[in-house]
């Protein structure tokens, strides 16, 4: 009798939206009895409230972009020496992983669990999720990890709506619908229970005499590249960079000056949403036929390993 196949999966869900995901993904492998599954909850040790208070929630910002992690209280006494596939799922905060994962990424624990393993991502937030894989990828690469696909889900409400849908549930702990014709935040759940598709592909790939390889997700559909996004996504990071380290000089996220400036920056946040990233998607689509070449270049990079 052979031996069992050995998944791991890594998570973190603070509204809880992801983990239904995983458990979609997963459950096609959980069926397959020759199939071991363990979880890893990255929990912080100190959680980060939900629904947020807005100056806390702006205060995170800075730890975000700049990954600086957090300390994290993992239950490891079940972990196996080795596994033939780690399914590791991130929620997008500020364009970047969320601070939790990005203190396992950054930990010893990352390297022992996922240096020369078979990992695909999985991907559940607003509709921006290029810069958090860009550096997600550069994680996977220091570490000696195989990054093998990517499937990214977004809010089922375009992105003109979940500018407003999605800080009011992280805000209020209400995904709506709301008044005034704003939708439900989040992903659908037609998308939730259709990612159970990706777990069979992952299932059929391990019990077959294939290589686990960037052609597992490949054909599917697993993400999406929206080309309008990609300069707004490198503006706001660049933003995101600069005044992190405006914040990080102030100290800590309890430091006094934080809170103050974390207001500052929530009202020019909010202007340079509302005025240069529609002005960046504009010149996107001005100058287009003068770049198809790049932005194809662009579309490629972003969607790897899955494509689109």
């Amino acid at each position: 009798m052979e031996p069992k196949k050995r998944l791991l999966v890594l998570h973190y869900s603070q509204t809880g939206q992801l983990d239904r995901v995983l458990e979609s993904v997963v459950s096609a492998l959980q069926e397959d009895p020759a199939v071991e599954v363990d979880f890893l909850e990255l929990r912080p040790a100190n959680p980060y409230p939900y629904p947020w208070p807005v100056i806390r929630f702006i205060n995170a910002f800075p730890e975000s972009v700049h990954e600086t992690g957090c300390e994290l209280a993992l239950d490891t006494s079940a972990l196996k020496d080795s596994y033939d596939l780690v399914i590791l799922g991130y929620q997008v905060w500020y364009l970047a992983p969320s601070i939790p994962v990005s203190a396992f990424l950054r930990g010893e624990l990352a390297e022992k669990l996922l240096k020369d393993t078979p990992v695909v991502t999985v991907i559940a937030c607003r509709n921006m999720w290029l810069q958090a894989h860009e550096k997600v990828r550069k994680h996977m690469t220091r570490l000696g990890a195989r990054l093998i696909g990517n499937m990214a889900l977004v809010d089922e409400g375009g992105s003109a709506a979940s500018f407003l849908s999605t800080p009011l549930w992280l805000l209020t702990g209400n995904r709506g619908p709301y008044r005034f014709g704003i939708p439900r935040a989040g992903v659908s759940d037609k998308d939730i229970a259709g990612a159970r598709r990706f777990g069979e592909a992952l299932r059929q790939r391990l019990n077959s005499e294939q290589p686990l390889d960037e052609t597992v997700w490949q054909g599917m559909g697993a993400v999406e590249i929206r080309d309008k996004l990609i300069p707004s996504e490198k503006i706001a990071s660049r933003s995101f960079y600069i005044w992190g380290k405006l914040f990080l000089a102030c100290g800590g996220p309890d430091a006094p000056l934080r809170k103050p400036l974390a207001v500052i920056y929530l009202i020019f946040l909010i202007t340079m949403i509302l005025t240069l990233v529609p002005i960046s998607a504009l010149l996107k689509k001005l100058f287009s036929p003068l770049l198809r070449r790049r932005i194809a270049q662009q579309r490629q990079h972003f969607a790897w390993p899955s494509g689109e």
